[in-house]
């Protein structure tokens, strides 16, 4: 131990806190000079005294455990470190269900959507849901040319040279495939090679790892192909990306050529029928679940053939023709040591349950959300009994806890018979906790009914909304800056120097020139950073002055406007300079575009009043104004649909539809690039009308809108 360097047992706790945040700042440094420049600039004694230093002083102060802790991270790649691939095809996930009126629900939805009587003749193969870690890995002519993660979707990490370490993933295919194949699955590490790693990390004196699925994560996303070779990690192929020809014209046979193709398959997948048939073979999987060597929290249905799936198609994140039936969740027993109260960038107080330690499903739980004020009552939203007898949540009681996968856990019930003689009921506050204003319980001025949530009145006078605004912000599906995480947005918006100020969105994009031109405080001098760390910010945040129209609207943090609704919005209006405008000119409800607005397919009047008042606020507006100063939202892409007639037009389907479902006319519309209304305006193209037709039919009548049957749309669109 250096000289200057006090004993860890002296330490005193702020001392320790200091010294951890300079620990993960410099062993990082180290991290990312050997990994990524292959310059080391300490030596390898030297390295691992600075990680014994660090794990020393976390075992004395457990408390002080930061998120950045070299002792949390399966090695120290970030994740800026890896070249960028974007999928030939997005990389969706799947809906879930929970229960067998889930399953049945799902079946029933297939037979409906196709417009059949669900009379079992739809074949449905089911297969275990491998937790692990999901990968595309693209062929030509044979040979691996590229492998990525799923990043988000759209764009995954290029992880080519990790996945070759893989023995499982054939580096070359037989003679005779297709000439583009991209073969997608799962990376996973068994049980027992997991154990095993962490019986020698345990033996080596290093911290051991939570669970096997992050594991295999991290040991992927290694810098060092060399690393990941030595974790023994392992593959199954399930699903395909672009083929440039099908081997085969059903799930079941994409997944027998795989296996004939040389990759792993799970040996469970079977081809069923029937609901009964489906369920069965889930049960049959859970039985089998604690003997299997790889973790799974779930069975995966699809509709077998690939000519259904296609008419299937898409909703915005997820595929019609398959889902995820999750296994049970967890459960344990704990005691309720305190209930915090946590306030979001809306406003909205959530009660937090902190928890007596405990292990659930191999992950340590410390905390519990507790949702709203009628949660913690045990009432739910109609005041109907949540718990058995309607127990309530007290600090002191003794409960039960489950989760399932990465769900947040939640309080399943409380032991009454372990319930403290002094424990009293909870009273939830009036006040926000963090800036004193009133907390109020809105009411639906309808129905009258109070809303389920508390929220507080400050606005952006309240710190914790402006923070949490701006931590939603730079997330991962709105501009996304590296380096620019939670602990350094709370470090910029507490920073006392007016050149490091971080208040609102715009000054992320002004820090740079505040930061040339200051002659005080410069940030690379400051414990944490440094020149490289703020030059690769700086890039980072010039990187995101252009940005994707759905991105920019869904980082503006307008209540109830998640991804799935800014991507109808931009696809709606196009451009931002036509949205903005759209949005100010429907505060007049009786306006044309406060009705085009509520015509979307998707967006309802809860939704489009949500957008409508945050456009009303001045301080969004001058908000907004100034970061329009400082990026530019790009012009939402149109769907490639070069020459088709509809493309760009606005259709309205009503009555009964004969020759295909609404859902399937829906989905059939907008992927030759028409926009699907639920209601008629001025600015609806087409009006396809079935037999029945009524309102709307009258008012395409008195706007002078084109109204076609189903055969004239059919012809329209060929066929």
């Amino acid at each position: 131990m250096p000289a200057d360097k006090t004993p860890v047992e002296d330490l005193a706790e702020d001392q320790a806190a200091a010294e951890l945040a300079q620990l993960a700042a410099e062993i990082a440094h180290h991290d990312e000079l050997y990994h990524g420049h292959d310059a080391p600039e300490v030596s390898d004694a030297d390295y691992d005294a600075l990680k014994r230093r660090n794990e020393a002083i976390e075992i004395r102060f457990p408390q002080l455990v930061r998120d950045d802790s070299p002792s949390r991270r399966v090695g120290s790649a970030p994740l800026a470190s890896f070249a960028q691939i974007t999928h030939s095809r997005p990389m969706l996930s799947l809906d879930n269900a929970f229960s067998d009126d889930d399953v049945r629900d799902f079946v029933g939805s297939v037979y409906r959507f196709l417009g059949q009587m669900p009379d079992g003749s739809i074949a449905f193969t089911a297969e275990p849901k491998i937790d692990g870690l999901s990968m595309s890995i693209r062929y030509e002519n044979g040979r691996l040319v590229h492998a990525a993660t799923r990043g988000d979707g759209t764009t995954g990490e290029n992880v080519t040279e990790n996945i070759k370490t893989i023995k499982d993933v054939p580096n070359r295919l037989p003679a005779g495939v297709p000439a583009v194949v991209e073969v997608r699955g799962e990376v996973y590490m068994t049980k027992s090679d997991f154990l095993a790693l962490n019986e020698k990390m345990a033996a080596d004196g290093k911290q051991t790892y939570v669970n096997p699925r992050n594991t295999a994560a991290g040991s992927l996303r290694q810098l060092d192909p060399k690393v990941t070779a030595t974790r023994k990690l392992k593959f199954f192929a399930y699903a395909w990306g672009e083929m440039s020809e099908m081997p085969a014209d059903t799930q079941l046979g994409m997944v027998e050529t795989f296996r004939d193709w040389g990759f792993p398959v799970n040996p469970l997948m079977k081809r069923l029928f029937s609901v009964e048939e489906i369920i069965a073979h889930y049960s049959e999987i859970g039985l089998q679940r604690p003997d299997l060597d790889y973790e799974i929290d779930g069975v995966v249905y699809k509709v077998d053939r690939l000519d259904l799936q296609q008419r299937l198609g898409f909703r915005s994140r997820s595929p019609r023709w398959a889902t995820a039936h999750k296994f049970p969740a967890e459960q344990a027993f704990t005691h309720v040591e305190r209930i915090d109260i946590q306030v979001g960038r809306t406003g909205a107080l959530t009660p937090v349950a902190r928890l007596t330690p405990i292990t659930v499903g191999g992950v340590v739980v410390t905390n519990a959300t507790l949702h709203n004020e009628d949660y913690i009552k045990g009432l739910g939203n109609s005041g109907e009994p949540i718990r058995p007898e309607g127990h309530d949540i007290r600090i002191g009681d003794t409960i039960i806890v489950q989760r399932a996968g990465d769900v947040i856990p939640q309080v399943l019930d409380v032991v009454m018979e372990k319930r403290p003689a002094d424990a009293v009921a909870y009273e939830f506050p009036k006040k926000c906790p963090v800036c004193g204003s009133h907390a109020v319980r809105e009411r639906h001025e309808k129905t009258g009914k109070l809303d389920s949530v508390t929220r507080c009145t400050g606005g952006f006078v309240c710190r914790a909304q402006a923070v949490e605004h701006l931590k939603h912000f730079v997330s991962r599906n709105a501009f996304d800056i590296e380096g620019l995480g939670a602990k350094q947005i709370d470090f910029f918006f507490e920073a006392e120097d007016p050149n490091l100020w971080i208040k609102t969105a715009p000054d992320i994009f002004t820090l740079k020139k505040r930061q040339e031109t200051s002659h005080l405080l410069k940030l690379e001098n400051i414990d944490g950073f440094g020149k490289v760390s703020v030059k690769k910010l700086f890039d980072a945040i010039d990187g995101r002055r252009s940005i994707a129209l759905h991105r920019f609207i869904y980082a503006l943090g307008i209540r109830h406007v998640g991804e799935t609704t800014a991507k109808l919005l931009a696809r709606h209006y196009g451009t931002y300079d036509a949205f903005g405008q759209a949005m100010r000119d429907a505060a007049d409800l009786s306006s044309e575009a406060w009705s085009d607005l509520n015509s979307i397919e998707g967006i309802g009047e809860v939704v489009a009043r949500a957008i409508v008042e945050f456009f009303k606020e001045p301080r969004n507006g001058e908000v907004i104004g100034r970061l329009l100063e400082e990026v530019t939202p790009e012009a939402a892409e149109a769907a490639s649909t070069s020459g088709c007639p509809v493309a760009g037009k606005t259709v309205v389907f009503t009555g009964s539809l004969e020759r295909f479902t609404r859902d399937e006319a829906k989905a059939r519309a907008e992927g030759l690039g028409a926009k699907v209304a639920g209601s008629v305006s001025k600015k609806t193209d087409y009006v396809v009308a079935g037999p029945g037709a009524g309102s709307k039919l009258a008012k395409a009548a008195e706007l002078g809108v084109q109204v076609m049957t189903e055969e004239e749309w059919l012809e329209l669109i060929g066929g």
